[in-house]
C-alpha cells in the first residue's frame, strides 16, 4: 500500500494535481505498518462473548483493582443506549467516567469524594480529551497511569486503547500512546483493565462479533512491553497474532497459562 501511494503521489505531482488526500492515506499506511512491526508478545488465557449492554459483568477483578460500573447504573439514569462507564478507585474516594457532552461527543471526567458527598465533575486536563470521543477510563493503583479508549486520527479504526500518565508538576497528561496490536484493531477496542494484585488483564472488542455482542479477552500483563521479531517471524503468522485469530497461538508457556487460569478461577 505504501509503495502504491508513493507511486500515485508522484504521478499526481507530474499532473500538477492535489496530493493532500493521497498523502493522508500514505501516512495512515505508514502508521499501520508501524503498528504491525510492534505487535506485542502477550499471552491470552481466555475469552468470553457477552452482551455489549452488560459486558462489564465479564470483568471479575479483585477489590484491590477498584470497581467498574456502567454509567447509567452508577448514576441511576434511564438507559440511554449511548452510556459510558465509571471506574471507582479501591478507596472509593474518586471516580473516572465518560459522559456525553453538549456537542454529542464523549469526554472523560473525574470527581473526588468530600466527606460523604461527591464534588462536581471536572474534565481531565491536557490532550486526553482531544479525540472526537474519549471514554472507558481505568487508572492503575499508582494513581497516575490511565488507560482509556478514543477514536480520531491516532486510532486504527473505531475506538482504540491508549495509555498516558498524569504529570503533577504541570497538572496535565503526557501525550497519549496507542497501545498497538493485538489489543487494537480496525474495530472498536476498549475497557483495558489491569488487575495488578492477580496479575490479569482484560479488554473488550467487537472484532468479528455480531451486532450487540462483544468479546472480552483475558491476558497476562507484561512487566514491560515485549514485541515479536518482525523480521524473523512469518508474516502470515504475525498477521494472525496481530488480529488475535486464535488465543491458543499465544500459549508459549503451558505453566503460565495454567497458573493464570487458576487465578482467574
Amino acid at each position: 500500500a505504501i509503495e502504491t501511494y508513493e507511486t500515485y503521489i508522484s504521478d499526481l505531482r507530474k499532473r500538477k494535481r492535489s496530493t493532500e488526500e493521497a498523502e493522508q492515506l500514505l501516512e495512515k499506511s505508514k502508521f499501520n505498518l508501524r503498528m504491525l512491526k510492534g505487535v506485542e508478545e502477550v499471552c491470552f488465557i481466555d475469552s468470553f462473548v457477552v452482551d455489549k449492554k452488560n459486558f462489564l459483568e465479564a470483568y471479575r477483578i479483585g477489590p484491590e483493582a477498584g470497581k467498574l460500573f456502567m454509567y447509567d447504573a452508577y448514576f441511576d439514569r434511564p438507559e440511554s443506549g449511548r452510556s459510558g462507564t465509571v471506574y471507582e478507585t479501591e478507596l472509593g474516594n474518586k471516580i473516572y467516567y465518560s459522559e456525553l457532552q453538549q456537542d454529542s461527543t464523549f469526554s472523560i471526567l473525574s470527581r473526588n469524594k468530600m466527606l460523604d458527598e461527591w464534588g462536581k465533575g471536572n474534565m481531565l486536563p491536557g490532550s486526553i480529551n482531544e479525540s472526537v470521543n474519549a471514554g472507558y477510563p481505568y487508572v492503575l493503583t499508582d494513581g497516575v497511569t490511565i488507560y482509556y479508549a478514543a477514536d480520531g486520527p491516532a486510532s486504527m479504526g473505531g475506538y482504540d486503547i491508549f495509555v498516558t500518565r498524569y504529570n503533577m508538576n504541570t497538572d496535565s497528561y503526557l501525550t497519549p500512546e496507542n497501545v498497538g496490536m493485538p489489543f487494537n484493531s480496525p474495530y472498536n477496542d476498549y475497557m483495558y483493565v489491569i488487575d495488578e494484585f492477580n496479575n490479569l488483564g482484560w479488554f473488550a472488542s467487537d472484532r468479528y462479533q455480531p451486532e450487540g455482542k462483544v468479546c472480552v479477552y483475558v491476558f497476562i500483563p507484561n512487566p514491560s512491553k515485549q514485541v515479536y521479531n518482525y523480521e524473523g517471524t512469518d508474516k502470515e503468522k504475525l498477521a494472525r497474532l496481530a488480529r488475535l485469530h486464535s488465543i491458543k497461538d499465544t500459549w508459549t508457556d503451558a505453566n503460565a497459562v495454567a497458573e493464570a487460569r487458576q487465578r482467574l478461577q
